[in-house]
This record gives C-alpha cells, sequence and structure tokens, in this order.
C-alpha cells in the first residue's frame, strides 16, 4: 500500500487542555477515506494541525516521503494538500469565477512586475488558468453561475464553489471537512457523485462526515476518534460493529 499521507503520535494542546493525544494513521494512496467520532473528538482540530492552520505540539505528518509538519499552509497547498472548512467562506464582492481563478497556482498577478507588463508568458498563465476554471465550473455544474456573486448561491451552489476551489489548486490529496452539511438531500446527494467520480480519477480524498449513510455508501477505509486519538479503523461494517464505536457515540451502557 502507497501512502499518501501519515500521521504519527500527532499531540497538540490548548493551554494545557490536551485535544489531540497521539493520533495515528495513515490514509492510502487513492483512497477514498472517512473520518467519524463523537462531537469533540478531535477531527477538525487534527485537519487543522495537518493543513498547517496549529502548530503541532509532538509528532509528525508526512506527505507521501516529504516530512510536512509545522509548515505553513501555502506550502502545504504547493505540495499538494488541499483542505475545504466546514463554512464555505467567500469575498461577497467577486464572481463565482474570480474565486476559482484566485486559487490557480502560479498566479502571474501576484508579482509586481508580471501583473504590471502582463508578459506573453503572463497573458498565457492566466489564460490556461481561466480554462481550468470553466472546466471545474462545467464539471460541477457551476457553469451556469460563473458570473454570478457567491452571496447569490445556495448553501450547496457554495460548498461546491469551496471544492472547486480546492481543485483549481491541483492537490494530491483533499481534506475535506463536512462538504455535505446543511445541504438540501438532492445537492448532497449531487455532491457525493462529484466526489466518488473525482476519487475515481485518482484523487486521494480524506472526508470528515456526521452522515453515517453517506459515510458507507463513499468510504474506505473508515477511521474512527474519540477522545484526541484514534479509536479504531476498518471497513464501515467492522468499525459499526466494534463496542468501543457504539460506546463513543452512545454512551457506556449500564
Amino acid at each position: 500500500m502507497t501512502a499518501a499521507l501519515i500521521i504519527a503520535e500527532l499531540k497538540l494542546d490548548f493551554y494545557g487542555v490536551h485535544v489531540l493525544r497521539g493520533v495515528d494513521f495513515t490514509v492510502p494512496a487513492g483512497s477514498f477515506t472517512g473520518l467519524i467520532g463523537p462531537n469533540g473528538a478531535g477531527k477538525s482540530t487534527l485537519f487543522n494541525a495537518v493543513s498547517g492552520l496549529y502548530r503541532p505540539k509532538g509528532g509528525s505528518v508526512r506527505l507521501g516521503a516529504v516530512e510536512t509538519t509545522g509548515l505553513p499552509p501555502e506550502k502545504l497547498v504547493a505540495a499538494g494538500l488541499v483542505r475545504s472548512f466546514q463554512l464555505a467562506r467567500g469575498f461577497p464582492k467577486l464572481s463565482v469565477f474570480q474565486h476559482l481563478m484566485l486559487y490557480g497556482a502560479s498566479q502571474p498577478g501576484e508579482s509586481l512586475l508580471p501583473a504590471l507588463w502582463r508578459s506573453h508568458t503572463a497573458r498565457r498563465r492566466e489564460a490556461e488558468l481561466a480554462e481550468r476554471a470553466h472546466g471545474i465550473a462545467r464539471r460541477l455544474r457551476l457553469d451556469h453561475v460563473l458570473d454570478n456573486p457567491v452571496t447569490a448561491l445556495s448553501g450547496g451552489q457554495k460548498k461546491l464553489v469551496e471544492i472547486g476551489r480546492a481543485l483549481m489548486a491541483d492537490p494530491k490529496i483533499l481534506l475535506l471537512d463536512e462538504p455535505m452539511a446543511g445541504v438540501n438531500p438532492t445537492l448532497a446527494d449531487e455532491i457525493a457523485g462529484h466526489l466518488t467520480a473525482l476519487n475515481r480519477d485518482g484523487l486521494t480524498i480524506c472526508l470528515i462526515e456526521h452522515d453515517m449513510a453517506l459515510i458507507k455508501r463513499l468510504c474506505a477505509p473508515v477511521i474512527v476518534m474519540a477522545e484526541g486519538k484514534v479509536l479504531t479503523q476498518g471497513s464501515f461494517d467492522e468499525v459499526a460493529a466494534d463496542a468501543r464505536v457504539q460506546e463513543a457515540y452512545l454512551g457506556r451502557r449500564h
């Protein structure tokens, strides 16, 4: 098994409160891995530590064979690790197309001289990014709202824009934090279909989700966290049958 992401003994605390208590697991390359657990298990905090928003207090993170522990988010994105957030945010005055363009790699406008002089190389790169943005919008069925401001979109469409922005960065592994949360069932099913197709095309995905029906449908393996560490992992049926998992979700039986 080739590993896309290796998390070893990852620890993080806030003012003495241990939130991650030695998390260990591997995301296989090409997999659609599910990360589940009760509220407060540390799932989103783990994503924040892995993606560079928090600096771990111990342990390591490797992207393939590359040590990435403590790297800032922009370096992790450049290395191929991209994540989404529970709440889809954006710039109110920018259109969907402009949001997608912002996430394109090697933007010529990020440097002063190329932005001012608009060289042939800069214009060609902008055209490449625009073509990629249109392609992603068509794939996610956002092409009919490309010119709309994000404030005019439904909650589900905003989640699709969030996924589209991540795809613009050309990720090797995509960390998704509840991309279907708060979305109507029809659009949630559509998002699940898009993610399945992306995974089938070779993209490694690690998904946090509370809807167990979606986890069962989409994910293998499934990793269960509780109280800041990994409780167990395996197929959905295996973890669902585990008494420790049932206790973590439902409480101890007397």
